[in-house]
């Protein structure tokens, strides 16, 4: 990638020299970017969501988030594959038994402040709910 004091001007294009030096010294690096991509990707299903919002609880097999989602063990084999995939949760086996939890090295502080955020959010509206008449 060429400098910015490389890049040729086109006279018809009209810029801010220090808005674009400023913005090109803080633009995510392609690696970043993916991760970052990836990450959403993984929060783009909202059962993966739920899946991560159980796991950062307590520690848990398939057959507890099968029941707690109320899906099929398949279903929820496969959606922990993609998060073990994308590193936000982790596991260990115990005899045939295979738990998993959330993978905090790996998943952002942002997220863990949005779980919470929800958490509050939904018991407000719940709490909302049984306030009113009817």
């Amino acid at each position: 990638m060429r400098a910015l004091a490389q890049i040729d001007i086109i006279d018809t294009l009209v810029a801010d020299p220090v808005s674009v030096e400023r913005a090109a010294a803080d633009l995510l690096d392609n690696k970043s970017a993916v991760a970052l991509a990836d990450f959403f990707k993984a929060l783009a299903d909202p059962t993966r969501v739920r899946m991560l919002s159980a796991l950062a609880r307590t520690e848990l097999c398939v057959n507890d988030l099968t029941l707690i989602l109320n899906m099929e063990q398949s279903a929820v084999s496969h959606q922990l594959r993609a998060l073990r995939k994308w590193r936000l949760v982790r596991h260990r086996k115990v005899g045939r038994q295979v738990y998993y939890t959330l993978d905090l090295d790996h998943t952002p502080e942002y997220f863990i402040r949005s779980l919470d955020s929800a958490r509050l959010h939904s018991s407000q509206v719940r709490g909302n709910r049984r306030s009113l008449p009817g």
